[in-house]
């Protein structure tokens, strides 16, 4: 799943101010599909265009289904429902599909799971515009309006290079405002696309040589170069590669 160039987009709502909210979401939405339970079938237009999906039944036996066919679950229900009815399902960051939350009066959307590597808090941020409302965040790098290391450049087609520990521990030192040395030997410049400045604790250079790495809490290095298995043992958790496209 979390393919976010072409996602499967699912509204669901269970009530009646769940469904008026999503019928108006779906006019700008062409690829959304809607999924309602049977008690409002009849009030769903029957001109709809959008691909529609009746439940019968409660939803919580559907859920498995709904992880498993969509990359956006948008879910018109309260946020502790929703996490109560997705916690059974939970795998991995990496195969969850993003879940965003929207109040029954639409004044609030909720990224809720895999906000950035699932698109959740990307996409949260699109509805949000749509509907008019309110986006709440909680990702850190997001409220501190600093480097996503997850997804660092996914828009330009870099890959991520590290084992997940290291995307962890230097994850955390970002948020924390302890200084990293950002090497870029290859690739767009384009990478920083938040309206604010680069945060201050990010020191950029152009060769990964030029770097006293005593000084730095953790590298984050977009090249082309073969990294050496003696880099990574001395940089332990301290490094994340990117890798660009070739131009």
């Amino acid at each position: 799943m979390n393919n976010m160039t072409a996602p499967h987009v699912a509204l669901v709502a269970i009530t009646k101010h769940g469904l008026a909210r999503a019928l108006a979401l779906l006019a700008q939405l062409p690829e959304a599909h809607l999924v309602v339970t049977e008690k409002f079938a009849p009030a769903i237009p029957p001109a709809l265009p959008n691909p529609v999906k009746i439940l019968s039944g409660a939803l919580s036996g559907h859920m498995a289904d709904l992880f498993s066919n969509y990359d956006q679950l948008v879910l018109f229900i309260s946020l502790g429902a929703v996490v109560r009815l997705m916690a059974p399902h939970l795998k991995s960051k990496d195969e969850d599909p993003g879940v965003v939350v929207i109040d029954d009066a639409a004044r609030y959307v909720i990224p809720v799971l895999s906000g950035h590597v699932g698109g959740a808090n990307a996409f949260a941020l699109h509805l949000a515009e749509l509907l008019g409302a309110e986006v709440v965040l909680t990702t850190a790098s997001d409220v501190g309006k600093t480097i996503p290391v997850d997804i660092l450049g996914r828009e330009l087609g870099w890959q991520v290079e590290a084992p997940k520990i290291n995307i962890t521990r230097v994850s955390a030192h970002v948020v924390n405002g302890e200084p990293i040395a950002f090497v870029q030997e290859a690739g767009s410049r384009q990478w920083w696309t938040r309206p604010t400045p680069l945060p201050s604790n990010i020191h950029l250079f152009d060769e990964f040589e030029k770097v006293d790495l005593s000084s730095f809490k953790a590298v984050l290095w977009v090249t082309r170069r073969e990294i050496s298995a003696s880099v990574w043992e001395q940089l332990k958790e301290r490094l994340v590669a990117y890798r660009p496209p070739l131009e």
